[in-house]
């Protein structure tokens, strides 16, 4: 049995009976003005974080949905999209296709302003979409994409920046690792499925989504996730796994490379009325702008002792040099 078999194989089992604490959310479920979630919809919430944000949302976009679980995420998206097929969800588990349609059947006696046509359910997987190339405006997953091995990472990616429209976003949230993992562990295929040990450092992670043409990438939250001890896995050290929340955006690459926000911000505290680099970014004295690593790097590299440049927080919630 392949590792993608063992894959659906868990999901299908936590399709027909709900497996509480399968993935371990690392924040709240939104609390949204007229929106109810049916409880066995918050038991099939099978994420490591969210991807529902609405700065996302706006002026009523197409939504992909990858991996639909029990269809709380694609619940909550179709809150800010209330059109028929506004909100697209594949699953390559048939099993969780017929969960997530009945959760929703309750969603709807739930909440008057939900309808089912809404929602568009197809069957698909990840690594060949069943969705016409440019055609939506945000893509999502949620502790999805940390399963598949590095290849099909690429080809899962390189298919969510095809059906993305010109400065679409791919919105999503996965567990990261900054320690090396044993081979006995990376070849748990269960492990990887119960998405731990496919976990791969940030920067790894962050070069494969550049990797395929995404302009702009933000890393929006970090977040402590779960820790595989040597009492109960195959490790010499404890290790600390993460979730992060990441939006890459379908801009063009620039020039000198992608665009990548990690929290990191410039200050500008000189006697003049402001610092301009020559490039695009004007510094007013004490007002924090937030900046791009790159950009961040070209101001280090001045050697000004006027500037301050602070290190990556990993949060990041918009604006900025770019």
């Amino acid at each position: 049995m392949s590792y993608l078999e063992t894959t659906v194989d868990v999901y299908r089992q936590a399709a027909e009976e709900p497996q509480v604490g399968l993935c371990c959310t690392t924040n709240p479920v939104w609390q949204l003005p007229g929106l109810s979630i049916p409880k066995r919809m918050l038991e099939m919430n099978y994420g490591c974080g969210s991807t529902v944000n609405p700065r996302d949302l706006v002026n009523d976009p197409t939504v992909l949905y990858v991996g639909v679980g029990g269809g709380m995420e694609l619940l909550q998206f179709s809150y800010f999209s209330r059109r028929p097929g506004a909100i697209i969800g594949v699953d390559v588990v048939p099993e969780m296709i017929d969960a997530c349609r009945q959760n929703l059947v309750e969603a709807e006696q739930q909440n008057d302003w939900f309808r089912p046509e809404f929602m568009d359910l197809r069957a698909g997987s990840a690594l060949d979409l069943p969705v016409d190339d440019n055609s939506v405006d945000v893509a999502a997953q949620n502790c999805l994409f940390n399963i598949f091995k590095t290849d099909d990472l690429k080809r899962a990616l390189h298919e969510t920046y095809r059906v993305l429209k010109p400065h679409g976003r791919l919105v999503m949230s996965d567990p990261i690792c900054e320690q090396p993992m044993s081979d006995e562990l990376r070849n748990d295929d269960r492990l990887r499925a119960l998405c731990l040990t496919g976990s791969v450092p940030l920067n790894e992670y962050l070069n494969l989504i550049t990797g395929v043409g995404f302009g702009t990438v933000e890393v929006r939250a970090k977040r402590a996730y779960r820790v595989l001890s040597p009492r109960h896995y195959a490790t010499a050290e404890l290790l600390y796994i993460e979730s992060v929340e990441v939006c890459a955006i379908k801009d063009p690459m620039p020039a000198d490379g992608p665009c990548v926000f990690t929290g990191r911000t410039a200050i500008y505290f000189g006697d003049e009325s402001h610092f301009d680099d020559g490039k695009g970014h004007v510094l007013l004295p004490n007002q924090p702008l937030s900046v791009c690593d790159k950009t961040a790097g070209a101001l280090a590299r001045l050697n000004r002792d006027d500037i301050f440049i602070s290190p990556s927080t990993y949060f990041y919630d918009g604006g900025g040099c770019c």
